[in-house]
């Protein structure tokens, strides 16, 4: 039997919302690569998260086909749940700071895996898309307010994996800031909020809201 908590990361303001993550606290008890992308493609979450060790804040992130060296919501979950100030992940070394009722991790726009970023001319545009056929991985974008940064999005992954829409997207998100240069306040999905900070180093910071909804056994 395996134990996982189940989160979700990027609420809106009303606590309602953001992306589902599984957590498996206990990596140990699901070593084997193989095995552990069985479970994430049977939780069939956006993604799921194993902790090796908890200590040092070693993390494995699969979605339910892929396994990914680095993902932004899985990280701000994880670094929420374990309270830690730093995550391992295979691409790199992940800061994390509680501030409030937001948690943020501090990343390489780099690490992200490959995004097409798509702007359109208004957030009406966005809201009105239909779900791309599989194939290209999309981060739909247009601006509500250019000049203090408040953006309506969409993802859609492509993998013909059950997740036709990401309900947000923390990596997309450190993408956008990177090519925009600037902080971004983000409404993504059906009501998600990402916050993000760019700094002078070239890293940024993505925050949000992180809200446990449960424990559950397999």
């Amino acid at each position: 039997m395996t134990h996982y908590d189940v989160l979700r990361v990027f609420c809106g303001p009303d606590g309602r919302h953001g992306n589902e993550l599984a957590v498996v606290r206990d990596g140990s008890a699901m070593p084997e690569p193989h095995e552990r992308q069985r479970f994430a493609g049977k939780l069939g979450f956006s993604e799921t998260v194993f902790v090796d060790d908890p200590e040092r804040g070693a993390i494995d992130i699969y979605t339910p086909t892929l396994r990914l060296p680095f993902a932004g919501h899985p990280c701000v979950g994880t670094g929420w749940l374990l309270d830690l100030p730093e995550l391992v992940t295979p691409a790199g070394v992940v800061g994390v700071r509680l501030d409030g009722e937001f948690c943020w991790i501090e990343a390489e726009a780099g690490w992200a895996p490959p995004r097409t970023l798509l702007q359109y001319g208004s957030a009406e545009e966005v809201e009105a898309l239909p779900v791309p056929p599989p194939g290209e991985w999309i981060y739909a974008w247009a601006w509500q307010d250019k000049a203090a940064g408040r953006v309506r999005a969409r993802a859609f992954p492509g993998r013909d994996d059950g997740i036709d829409e990401d309900e947000a997207t923390g990596a997309a998100a450190l993408l956008l800031t990177a090519r925009l240069g600037r902080a971004l306040n983000i409404a993504q999905g059906r009501g998600s909020q990402l916050v993000t900070a760019p700094h002078p180093d070239g890293l940024i910071e993505v925050g949000g809201r992180v809200r446990l909804d449960g424990q559950e056994y397999v």
